[in-house]
């Protein structure tokens, strides 16, 4: 291997300097992963452990040492138990990020089924409006490989195809299965009343409710949508990959769900249109008609 540098004794090669990269890269992801939750401060705490014993040995206190030997014997099997959620959600985010969908030559062998993700949004759409001029809150998980069984067990099965009048009758506000989200599979209702996970991310401002975190949390881990129809306000968002969109209207949903099933780059945040209220446009009129008549 060609040497780079040298630090004293130690001889610095390009294959260490990669070595330090990929671990420098690994530690910061992990550090995100658990930032802000307990299994940072779990984590502390073992490594404090750790550097306990490491004293204990070096001074030589045989009995202390055998204690915490024992332990740190068992270290991998107890980091396991201690973290087994952060874990998972480590091993998931890797899956997500090695999604072989995504690869063109994937594409190319799998083009036959592309037809299966080809499904009219309209009942869909025209539901959402429905449900946003009454208040009425939904949450539609929409996903074009994964089934999300893991998630759809939670839930009851409908398996039914997809409609204007099913999707209103899932979310009215007394319905049994307006709890919880909706999940779209290959064009067709999976189940509904299914759980999902709520996203930990810190940066999620306040004013998001639970409908939205988890609209978030499930992008984060999955390559899946969620489309999100507010309670309070009525306004449409649409998620995808841990980013949310809010106050879209149907037109922009339907090109980010084109481009979502087309598998093209994701679209920048659309730029959301506020149209003034009638008072707004007659007070600014007037303030015009003024200035006219002033010059």
């Amino acid at each position: 291997m060609s040497l780079l540098f040298n630090i004293g004794f130690l001889e610095i090669n390009f294959v260490d300097f990669l070595d330090i990269l990929l671990v420098t890269i690994l530690l910061f992801k992990l550090y995100k992963l658990i930032r802000g939750s307990v299994a940072l401060k779990i984590f502390v705490g073992y490594l404090a452990l750790y550097l306990l014993y490491l004293v204990v040995k070096a001074t030589e206190m045989e009995l202390l040492s055998s204690i915490l030997g024992q332990f740190m014997g068992v270290g991998v099997l107890a980091a396991i138990i201690l973290f087994q959620q952060e874990i998972r959600k480590f091993l998931l985010l890797i899956g997500k990020s090695t999604n072989f969908s995504e690869l063109s030559m994937w594409h190319w062998f799998n083009n036959k089924n592309h037809h299966r993700n080809e499904w009219d949004p309209n009942p869909i759409l025209e539901a959402m409006k429905s449900l946003g001029g009454t208040n009425m809150g939904a949450l539609i998980v929409i996903s074009k490989d994964d089934d999300l069984r893991f998630f759809v067990e939670t839930g009851d099965l409908l398996d039914a195809q997809i409609s204007k009048r099913l999707l209103l009758s899932v979310f009215y506000k007394n319905s049994p299965l307006h709890d919880g989200a909706l999940i779209i599979h290959k064009g067709r209702i999976v189940a509904a009343r299914c759980i999902l996970p709520v996203s930990e991310n810190q940066e999620i401002p306040a004013t998001m409710g639970l409908r939205h975190r988890a609209a978030i949390g499930i992008t984060e881990i999955t390559n899946s949508v969620v489309l999100v129809v507010s309670e309070e306000t009525g306004q449409m968002s649409f998620v995808r990959s841990g980013k949310i969109y809010h106050n879209l209207s149907s037109l922009e949903i339907r090109k980010l769900l084109r481009e979502y099933f087309t598998g093209e780059t994701e679209t920048e945040k659309p730029e959301v249109k506020v149209t003034p209220s009638k008072e707004l446009q007659t007070d600014e009129k007037q303030k015009a008609t003024d200035q006219v008549e002033s010059a």
